[in-house]
This record gives structure tokens, C-alpha cells and sequence, in this order.
């Protein structure tokens, strides 16, 4: 099972990749709004704004915000750091009910080219 620091670190390192990314992926993450990355089996929830490009002002918050961020991810921490660390596709994980995530529409189709 994935650590909370484990987790962040691959947070940080997803938030570097979106910052170098270009192209489609640069104009997926070029939406600002609130994310919230809920890490099931640690029962802690990262909280952050995904902004100019990158994941800003992330904390961690115990259990499950009161308020909903307007782009939620949930998934276990072993299945975050497979995901960043390239072990994992996002569609298959996300296929396979591994990864749930919740949006607008918009949002939605704007973050399909991460996929």
C-alpha cells in the first residue's frame, strides 16, 4: 500500500509533467478549477487548484471534503502512483472502476486528451 508521501510525490510529479506538457495535454490543463484527489484506502483527500498549467496549493485534508471540488478524482494510492509512474493506463483503470471521476461536462471534454 502506497504512503501518503508516496502519494504526494507522485502528485508533484504529475503537477511537472502537466507544466511541461504541450500541445492538447497543455490545453486540457489550462482550466482553472478545483481538484480534489481522494486516496481511498489512506482515507485522506488531497486538495488543490489545477491552474496555468499545473496542480497549485495542494493540501491534504483527512477523510472526505465537506466541499466538493469542481473536478474529483478517487482511486487507491497504489493505483495513483502505477498511473504517474506510467505502470498503468488511465482508460483502463478508469474502464475497470479503479479510478472514478466526477465533473462537469465541459470539464470533461476538456480532460479527455489526458486520457
Amino acid at each position: 500500500m502506497a504512503t501518503i508521501e508516496e502519494c504526494r510525490s507522485a502528485l508533484d510529479t504529475l503537477s511537472a509533467n502537466l507544466a511541461k506538457a504541450d500541445g492538447a495535454v497543455r490545453d486540457a490543463t489550462a482550466l482553472d478549477r478545483s481538484l480534489s484527489c481522494r486516496i481511498t484506502d489512506l482515507d485522506i483527500t488531497f486538495v488543490g487548484r489545477l491552474a496555468g498549467g499545473s496542480i497549485q496549493d495542494v493540501v491534504t485534508v483527512p477523510g472526505t471534503p465537506e466541499q466538493k471540488a469542481q473536478i474529483r478524482l478517487a482511486m487507491t494510492g497504489d493505483v495513483l502512483v502505477q498511473l504517474v509512474g506510467g505502470e498503468l493506463h488511465f482508460a483502463k483503470a478508469w474502464g475497470a472502476g479503479r479510478v472514478r471521476v466526477q465533473a462537469g461536462l465541459r470539464d470533461l471534454l476538456k480532460l479527455r486528451s489526458l486520457l
